[in-house]
């Protein structure tokens, strides 16, 4: 426990830190202001993320009837943004990758105003009666900001002052970004073996019917609006595809939870296995 207790105090801020830097360095001004070539696009992706999906997590823990502690988690993992990975799927199944890194971007500074409101009220809402609602306090929230923000900021920066520096740097940092998550992931599913073993059939099929719903949507919703094929595979993939490392960080660092984190950990695994099946499908949709 004391070893978990280390890596989640010390290796994931800095894992969440590297990983949000990263973000950083494959992002530019124009990212922001993209959105204005893709407004339909753009606020259907938007939509999706920020109402949506976390319409979907509730509808979820009601279905599965998840615990208190795994309801909370995937609230936080339904509210946290996609990342990088997100854009290395669409890139393989030619999606738009501007699109991509419109909405990340976007996605990566409203999640610091919107995942503390929707993290609150999913205390509010799953709250047992004789528990006190705490959820992410003024300072707790601040840290998110910071978290979020900042590495992203001087990511931007290095990538505008240095480009060719940041191009290099890239690969290195996404290559260390999932070592350290798979660590933290390892870490947290052993030290609440236990609970998982017993819950995970719960727990598990709970996240892959979100996993489902969030590709899903971010999909079909897009195309039955008449959105191109590939802006709908980046949004799919933007909104299937969570940062689970800003969500293990907010359950085990700010509020202290490592049954908070299991839904998370879980659903880093099960997405890149619907992430991959669903890649197949596209593929071979794109050559017919």
């Amino acid at each position: 426990m004391q070893s978990t207790t280390t890596i989640v105090s010390t290796f994931l801020p800095l894992s969440l830190a590297i990983i949000m830097f990263g973000l950083g360095l494959s992002l530019k001004v124009q990212d922001f202001t993209r959105v204005l070539q893709y407004p339909k696009s753009a606020i259907i992706g938007l939509l999706c993320q920020m109402f949506i999906l976390p319409v979907f997590g509730v509808l979820v823990c009601y279905m599965f009837s998840l615990s208190f502690e795994a309801s909370i988690g995937v609230m936080i993992l339904a509210a946290s943004p996609g990342g990088i990975t997100a854009n290395l799927f669409s890139h393989l199944c030619k999606g738009d990758i501007a699109l991509n890194l419109t909405l990340t971007a976007i996605n990566s500074v409203l999640a610091a105003f919107s995942l503390p409101i929707i993290v609150n009220l999913a205390f509010s809402i799953f709250a047992e009666a004789d528990a006190p609602s705490i959820g992410l306090q003024f300072k707790k929230t601040i840290e998110v900001f910071a978290i979020v923000l900042i590495p992203v900021a001087i990511g931007m920066y290095v990538h505008k002052i240095k480009p060719a520096l940041s191009k290099k740097a890239e690969k290195p940092v996404k290559i260390f970004s999932f070592l350290v998550l798979l660590a933290v992931i390892i870490a947290a599913i052993s030290s609440q073996k236990e609970q998982l073993a017993t819950s995970f059939g719960q727990i598990g099929m709970a996240m892959l019917v979100f996993n489902i719903l969030s590709l899903g949507v971010g999909y079909v919703l897009p195309r039955i609006l008449k959105i191109s094929r590939s802006e709908s595979i980046a949004i799919s993939f933007e909104v299937g595809i969570h940062n689970s490392t800003l969500a293990i960080f907010i359950a085990m660092n700010l509020l202290g939870s490592l049954p908070f984190a299991l839904p998370a950990a879980v659903y880093s695994i099960i997405m890149f296995i619907t992430a991959g099946l669903f890649s197949v499908w596209l593929l071979k949709t794109n050559k017919r």
